[in-house]
């Protein structure tokens, strides 16, 4: 029986949600082992000058325990 663990961090990219993801997933990696998979819990932008600035995302990653 595996254990996993989840954990949580934010993500941003001045490109798109998908490449915040991208990132996000990219940096957990260097730290953590694992990695199975991710959950987006929430998308949100930051805008500047009536356009958007950065794409931001908060992800749940799963990681197995050996």
């Amino acid at each position: 029986m595996a254990v996993a663990k989840v954990t949580e961090l934010c993500a941003a990219s001045t490109k798109s949600f998908e490449d915040a993801i991208d990132k996000g997933i990219k940096r957990a990696n260097e730290t953590l082992e694992n990695v199975e998979g991710a959950w987006v819990q929430e998308m949100k932008v930051t805008c500047k000058d009536g356009k958007v600035d950065e794409y931001r995302v908060n992800l749940k990653l799963t990681f197995v325990l050996r």
